[in-house]
């Protein structure tokens, strides 16, 4: 369970923003749609492949 303490007299927009990001943090959101279908491990392979493949080719390209 996500807690956030709320100070006294603070906007409850920023409360309400510190508790979205703890949220996304979370990544419940993200397995709950991966969860509603099913890839085959050689697919999600792949995908985490290309990805990474991805981010090498940017950090390359910002060193370079």
């Amino acid at each position: 369970m996500i807690i956030i303490p709320v100070k006294e007299g603070e906007n409850i927009d920023r409360a309400l923003k510190r508790f979205k990001r703890k949220f996304e943090k979370t990544g419940a959101m993200r397995e709950l749609r991966a969860r509603q279908k099913f890839d085959k491990p050689s697919v999600v392979k792949r995908e985490q492949k290309l990805k990474a493949i991805y981010v090498q080719k940017l950090r390359q390209a910002e060193m370079g």
